[in-house]
């Protein structure tokens, strides 16, 4: 499984801003950053600054991904024809752990690697536990008919902070979801503003 590198609060506090949309979150209580440095006054940041701090928060928002398999989002999504930018982001959302996520079968991207990996998930009736597996539109995504009575899938599904959005089908009765189509940036309920442009400008410096 992959090792999670750092407190996913941490990410929260280093972006001053709550990415997941958690009530626990700490940014709702300190805004500023962790460590003993963490208040000072934060200058204007470059553009180069700028558009780091675009891609650590979409790369953090999906469970803190590693740098490399990121690049490697970067570098299918500008082969991609269409914008590189709506591209990243439809890759990203393709990852089963965030269709997981999506579709209220785990509490945060990072229980949904981890559901992902322990083998709780079907695609299209088969087992799948690689947690980047890209969904296509159209493949039906269900939790494992043994898994679906534990105590994080049904307090997961019950979570009233995040709606499912438009572009999956689920039946929560059955906790069966289906992708209809791939989103674009505006599509994609992040609780803060995400900006897959300037991320693309990062790498293409």
């Amino acid at each position: 499984m992959t090792k999670r590198a750092e407190s996913k609060y941490k990410i929260d506090r280093r972006m001053g801003q709550n990415i997941w949309g958690r009530p626990k979150s700490p940014v709702n209580r300190r805004e500023y950053g962790p460590g003993q440095h963490g208040q000072r006054r934060k200058g204007k940041l470059s553009d180069f600054g700028t558009q780091l701090k675009a891609k650590q928060k979409l790369k953090g928002y999906y469970g803190n991904i590693s740098e490399k398999q990121f690049r490697k989002y970067y570098a299918e999504a500008i082969r991609m024809k269409g914008d590189s930018g709506d591209n990243l982001v439809g890759l990203l959302e393709r990852r089963l752990d965030a269709v997981v996520y999506r579709a209220k079968f785990a509490a945060t991207p990072f229980a949904a690697r981890q559901f992902v990996n322990h083998g709780h998930i079907r695609v299209n009736g088969r087992k799948v536990n690689i947690a980047s597996y890209q969904v296509k539109v159209g493949d039906v995504i269900e939790v494992k008919e043994t898994s679906k009575q534990l105590a994080v899938v049904m307090e997961a599904a019950q979570l009233a902070e995040r709606d499912v959005p438009d572009y999956y089908e689920v039946d929560a009765s059955k906790f069966v979801a289906k992708m209809t189509r791939i989103p674009l940036p505006s599509d994609v309920p992040y609780p803060v503003q995400m900006e897959p442009n300037l991320v693309i400008e990062f790498y293409s410096r």
